[in-house]
């Protein structure tokens, strides 16, 4: 399937003004992204912390480093820094191990530490724009991690973002960030702060340039079995997502092997085996990656047809490195 983007962009000029503003099968959607010649901005957002934001990008980074797009990343929260630990532990056991692990090219922003509101911020955009204006022509794919709490650098991500990635607990107390229900019948009674300020991005983002953001809330921490408690939350999203125009998908269970990736950056869509795991993998192992690869099927980000062709000739050269020449390989090089 091919499809055009509908942006054709200046990120960085864009974001200035947003400044101004804001006072199926294939498990990735092919597309011809050259036409735009800016890469394609995959957000991840939540105002609430420990809903599974990091552990989510990491995965997407490295699910699209696998299907060879070039692929860039940002952690805006400064303070804790997950996204960022969780790259640098994959880049070190990388180093250490011989292990061929795919990490993308990554920055992470410096918050302003002066006592001016006005200084912090434009020292903040400019650090943003800086890393932002470095990449956006020469890589596919941005994936910007975002801190659990209300900020600058986070409003101004989710108005650039083309795709914006929500992950949620699977529980009423995570769904408050979106919105409110009655007590009696769960019925949802309101738009909560956090989906407010998403729709108002969205909604300058569509006003500077004509392009809508495509919101997913992905349900994280699921409960392997039924509940009512799981229905219901089923049933409140499909209620607000028709009001606030978002898709609600399935994510990541709760499964101890999501932790146990953190210490050596690993994700579920690695090799797996006792040389990168320290152990024999299980078939918790396994379920993890399906669920990661049906993630990533559902999010229907654009793959780029250049980014294919390289990860094929990557996983051909891999193939054949073990291998002898023949004499054709010699003079055909």
């Amino acid at each position: 399937m091919i499809c055009a983007l509908p942006r054709a962009f200046n990120l960085t000029a864009d974001a200035r003004d947003l400044k101004i503003n804001l006072g199926g099968d294939a498990m990735l959607l092919q597309t011809s992204q050259g036409q735009s010649g800016t890469a394609h901005v995959v957000v991840l957002g939540n105002e609430k912390g420990g809903s599974g934001k990091s552990t989510t990008a990491l995965h997407v980074a490295v699910a699209l480093l696998k299907a060879g797009q070039r692929v860039a990343t940002i952690d805006l929260d400064s303070r804790q820094q997950s996204f960022t630990r969780y790259i640098n532990n994959r880049r070190d056991w990388a180093r250490r191990t011989g292990l061929d692990l795919e990490v993308p090219v990554h920055r992470c922003i410096s918050l302003g530490e002066t006592m001016q509101i006005a200084d912090n911020e434009s020292s903040e955009l400019e650090h943003f724009l800086a890393a932002v204006s470095a990449v956006e022509r020469t890589f596919d794919f941005i994936v910007v991690d975002t801190p659990g709490s209300d900020s600058y650098l986070m409003r101004l991500a989710h108005s650039m973002a083309d795709t914006l990635v929500t992950p949620i607990n699977d529980s009423f107390l995570d769904f408050d960030v979106l919105g409110t229900v009655d007590a009696a019948n769960y019925s949802v009674t309101g738009e909560s702060h956090y989906a407010v300020m998403v729709r108002d991005a969205r909604r300058k983002r569509r006003q500077l340039d004509g392009a809508s953001t495509d919101w997913i809330v992905v349900r994280n921490r699921l409960s392997m079995l039924g509940s009512r408690n799981k229905q219901l939350v089923a049933d409140g999203l499909k209620e607000l997502s028709l009001r606030l125009g978002f898709r609600s998908i399935d994510g990541f269970a709760e499964r101890v092997v999501y932790r146990e990736f953190f210490p050596r950056g690993l994700t579920a869509l690695d090799d797996l085996n006792e040389e990168t795991l320290g152990t024999r993998p299980s078939m918790g192992h396994v379920t993890a990656r399906e669920e990661v690869m049906g993630l990533l099927r559902q999010l229907k980000l654009p793959l780029d047809e250049r980014g294919r062709r390289r990860a094929a000739s990557r996983a051909e050269w891999f193939a054949q490195v073990d291998k002898p020449l023949e004499v054709h390989d010699i003079l055909e090089a």
